[in-house]
């Protein structure tokens, strides 16, 4: 018998069942008691039974007392009973049917207009998706798991009652759509909303009869899982529930469905449901037919949730759950339609290992500008690595004009090949990915140059200046061209099609210089305004490669895409490299260009560089790169050479010492070997051996330096391969350590005094007390003040020396001074410090006394390959010149300063932001689950930080707990990026990750 007919009705108003009539239901025909909550419902009414808490907080179960509309029949409601427990007997989270008093499931309830059907269902417990915002790629995943998997165990379900015409079935969509759009309040929205349901519609008939039909949930969505949260609080659906819209219905309606609930959770990125498509077709393996008709039914289902939900909000005004949704699902159709038919087809295909296929063509054509023949031309290099693009000239809005010109100075054209993502067309900061993969080959040359038919063509279209091109499977559209052709005209092969129109006013020295484009189109129509985009952004430039590809044939060019992929780079690099070589993201970006305070991946994405503190003047400093080219072209050689660079930046580093006493520099190679040498001076100095290092620190790699290194995170088996000078004190962390508050810095020292003073500690045989003055690894927690002169003085007291690691927090880093140190008010008996030293060149230094210094003699001579060489020296000097003459420091204060403000500010909005530390541009915001246990927030962090690259941001979290993000940006780091690195981070906190 056929269940519901939707058009014979037009409309279901939810049953009048209030929250006191749902208990009594549930008392009276379940023998249940407890408090009823409405959830919410589009024509049904739902209740939860039980605890207003999350769970009951007596363990007893919970319960939905569900009142289903009288429009449906028995039969229909039966089955949905029988699939939850089909789908049960398979192993899927679903609700059970509880039995009535009287031995029944269904139960019927006395109403004015007559009996209403009643059935009491166990609860499901956890969260759905519809109230987060953002999904991260591994829950959309495991919702298109899920809904693949409901649709494998449903393919042989059958019961009497999934015979329905349901206003949900997509196979009903554009008569829904043309039903209700009257309902729509706006004319212009009403005919927008037509016309993209007429397309979808017709696209779609060509594939109906091939589409497989079964039964299907056909409501898998955002709000209709239930979820596991992870540790990193991502929302893992594995439960479903509401099978009110079961029935017949074509398989891939099912994913498309699914697909669409996640467009208004990222409507900037409607390709972000690919994670669902894969892994539904994963486990349900998808037809030709079944792809082509997916977004036409994503589409579809976007138009009928707008059109029936602006109908049910008029028809039943109290309807909050309508109303609630209606914002969303507006969403879901803007994001749905935006994408074109062919585009999203392309990328469904390429993403499930189908790709689309490449139309049969003429094996030769006629070169469509003859000025090309002679390969007297230039091929322009506007991509990420482009040499000619240094020094920040990308960021010029003339930077392919500079370019070309000066290639056309030397030859008589200049080719901007298709492909290529283009560096000139980055933008500095965005939030969004970039438009840069060159869909089109473009030439600049001579202007009146001759442009011919490359074969036999109609002339489609004819422009100011452009021309469209019909040809034998293909279209060809030309831009920068001045054409008397007129539409409809054939023209032969060779025949003249028009001359390179002059681009403005641009001139070489040949004169009036043309700027002609060539795009070519595989399918028909892609050629109309907006069909195609000149530029693609990076996640849809291979869809959009299949459909508008290469022209370089035509042209009588050898084709030059991109052939950049990071994964494969990835690949290269594990086959080579040791696995203990640490790399950031679980999909790095493969970085190849920085400047200033940007990093710059291959595709032409930037990025704000949130951690990179060894580029302290910034990524690519015209000067500091010209200093070191400049010395490289003269001499490097080693420090036991007599060369002025030498003095001339040990010189330069006294001179910024805290103190005069520091006097003597020793040069080196890296932080690591720096500490190693501290360390070694204090042994050989006082004759001793025992060291004091602090809990979580991390001072390097060496066997001395790893030997103080704390970091359980850094190296977990640190604790058991520590030798036994080496002596751990308590970390004086005020925000999370053992003392905290008014008297934590005396907390902390006295309890140095007693592990000082201990049977088991250093005792007489103290060599040196080793600590950051800013704790950098721990993320920038700065000591209780007055804790390091406490501890300096009890140190000293027992002969050791006081060693200040400053290889991260040193050189002008804090803002208010240039060393830590002198920021505690400190002065150490040896300094360490590099990275910032050479700008990512190998350099670091010890700074100490020069009797401590004098002491190394005792055991030989010293020196370092690389640290003190020409080069190195040049490089050091570069540095400290450019902090000084682009008063870096002060910028790190004022801008730091800035950013920490904001950071407060966000602190008082986001819970799970517990501090912020730190001081200038060495901040970390540290992340907890509890602002009272201070439990650290690991896993939300690494995926926060995953989120932050999507926006445009690198970031990354440091700390023995790995709750920090840790923020040491370049000194150059401008009020701009500063905002652009809060904003992202706020819209993470506030959207999800």
């Amino acid at each position: 018998m056929p269940g519901f007919d939707f058009f014979s009705g037009q409309g279901l108003v939810r049953p009048d069942v209030t929250a006191a009539d749902a208990e009594t239901m549930a008392a009276s025909l379940f023998g249940i008691t407890g408090t009823a909550r409405e959830l919410g419902s589009q024509q049904d009414r739902n209740f939860l039974i039980g605890s207003r808490d999350a769970a009951s907080s007596d363990g007893a179960p919970r319960y939905v007392l569900k009142v289903d509309n009288p429009a449906f029949s028995a039969s229909e409601l039966a089955a949905q009973d029988a699939v939850m427990e089909h789908l049960s007997a398979r192993g899927m989270r679903v609700p059970q049917p509880v039995r009535g008093l009287d031995g029944n499931i269904r139960q019927y309830w006395p109403a004015t207009d007559g009996a209403l059907p009643v059935r009491l269902l166990t609860f499901i417990e956890g969260p759905s998706l519809e109230a987060q915002g953002y999904l991260a790629p591994p829950v959309v995943r495991a919702l298109g798991r899920l809904s693949g998997t409901t649709a494998l165990h449903l393919q042989d379900f059958a019961a009497a009652g999934l015979d329905r015409t349901l206003q949900w079935d997509l196979r009903n969509a554009k008569a829904v759509v043309d039903l209700l759009v009257h309902w729509v309040p706006e004319e212009d929205t009403r005919a927008r909303l037509r016309a993209i349901a007429d397309s979808a519609a017709a696209r779609l008939a060509t594939v109906i009869p091939a589409l497989r039909l079964q039964t299907i949930h056909g409501d898998i969505t955002d709000d209709n899982v239930i979820c596991r949260v992870l540790p990193n609080g991502h929302h893992l659906p594995d439960g479903v529930i509401d099978f009110g819209d079961l029935g017949t219905g074509w398989l891939i309606a099912e994913l498309a469905v699914t697909a669409a609930s996640v467009l208004h959770h990222v409507p900037d990125n409607p390709f972000a449901a690919l994670a669902a498509i894969v892994a539904f077709d994963e486990v349900v393996p998808l037809t030709d037919d079944e792809i082509v008709a997916l977004w036409p039914l994503i589409v579809l289902r976007g138009a009928v949730l707008v059109a029936s939900g602006e109908q049910q909000v008029r028809i039943d005004e109290d309807n909050d759950y309508a109303r609630h949704r209606m914002d969303a699902e507006w969403r879901v159709f803007a994001a749905a339609s935006a994408i074109g038919w062919e585009e999203a087809e392309a990328t469904i295909r390429l993403a499930l290992g189908r790709p689309p296929h490449a139309p049969a063509e003429p094996e030769t054509f006629l070169p469509m500008i003859p000025a090309l023949a002679g390969g007297d031309y230039e091929v322009l290099d506007f991509s990420v690595t482009s040499p000619l693009l240094a020094d920040g000239l990308w960021q010029q809005t003339d930077a392919e004009w500079q370019l070309a010109r000066a290639a056309l100075a030397r030859r008589t054209a200049a080719v901007a090949p298709y492909g290529q993502f283009r560096l000139t067309r980055t933008p500095p900061r965005s939030h969004a990915e970039p438009h840069t993969f060159a869909l089109f080959t473009e030439v600049f040359l001579p202007a009146g140059s001759e442009i011919v038919a490359p074969e036999v063509a109609e002339v489609a279209e004819v422009g100011d200046d452009h021309l469209v091109l019909a040809l034998a499977g293909f279209e060809l559209r030309i831009g920068g061209i001045a054409s008397n052709q007129v539409p409809g005209a054939w023209v032969a092969a060779g025949e003249p099609l028009g001359v390179a129109r002059p681009n403005g006013d641009r001139e070489s020295a040949a004169g009036p210089v043309g700027r002609v484009t060539v795009q070519e189109f595989a399918r028909p129509g892609l050629a109309a305004p907006d069909a195609a985009p000149p530029f693609a952004q990076t996640s849809r430039a291979a869809a959009w490669a299949t459909l508008v590809p290469d022209p370089a044939r035509l042209l009588g060019l050898a084709a030059r895409a991109s052939v950049a992929d990071p994964a494969t780079e990835l690949a290269r690099r594990g086959r080579v490299m040791a696995a203990a070589q640490e790399k950031y993201y679980e999909q790095p970006p493969q970085i190849e260009r920085g400047w200033r305070e940007l990093l710059v991946d291959t595709r032409g994405r930037s990025y704000v560089d949130i951690v990179n503190n060894v580029a302290v003047i910034g990524h690519s400093h015209p000067r500091f790169s010209r200093a070191v080219s400049d010395q490289l072209q003269l001499l490097n050689t080693n420090s036991r050479f007599l060369y002025s660079a030498l003095a001339d930046l040990c010189e330069r580093i006294v001179a910024t010492a805290p103190d005069p006493s520091l006097d003597t520099v020793l040069l080196v190679n890296s932080g690591s070997e720096a500490v190693d040498l501290a360390l070694r001076l204090a042994r050989i100095h006082t004759g001793r051996d025992g060291v004091v290092a602090l809990r979580e620190g991390y001072h390097g790699w060496t066997m001395a330096s790893d030997a103080v290194s704390t970091s359980a995170f850094d190296n977990p088996h640190a604790a058991a391969s520590r030798p036994g000078w080496v002596h751990i004190a308590d970390v004086p962390n005020a925000y999370r350590g053992t003392h905290r508050g008014t008297g934590a810095a005396q907390g902390y020292a006295a309890d140095l005094a007693r592990l000082l003073d201990a049977p088991n500690g250093p005792g007489a045989d103290l060599a040196a007390f080793i600590c950051e003055p800013v704790l950098g690894n721990a993320g920038g927690v700065v000591p209780p003040p007055g804790y390091l002169a406490l501890a300096y003085e009890q140190v000293r007291a027992r002969g050791g020396l006081c060693i200040a690691d400053e290889v991260q927090v040193g050189y002008g880093r804090l803002g208010s001074h240039f060393w830590g140190a002198a920021q505690q008010g400190v002065v150490p008996d040896i300094i360490t410090v590099a990275k910032a030293m050479g700008n990512g060149y190998p350099l670091g230094a010890v700074l100490t006394r020069r009797d401590i210094a004098e002491s190394l003699a005792g055991e030989g001579n010293f020196f370092s390959s690389a640290g003190g060489s020409p080069v190195g020296c040049v490089a050091g000097l570069a540095v400290l010149d450019v902090i000084r003459d682009e008063s870096l420091q002060q910028n790190a204060d004022a801008v730091g300063r800035h950013l920490a403000g904001r950071l407060a500010e966000l602190a008082e909005r986001h819970p799970l932001i517990g501090m912020v530390h730190g001081l200038g541009l060495y901040l970390g915001v540290e992340l907890v689950r509890d602002r009272d246990t201070l439990e650290p927030a690991t896993s939300e962090t690494a995926a926060i930080c995953e989120r932050m690259l999507e926006l445009g941001v690198i970031v990354q979290p440091t700390s023995e707990r790995q709750n920090v993000l840790k923020i040491k940006p370049p000194l150059c780091l401008s009020r701009e990026s500063a905002d652009f690195f809060v904003d992202a981070l706020d819209q993470v906190l506030s959207d999800g990750w």
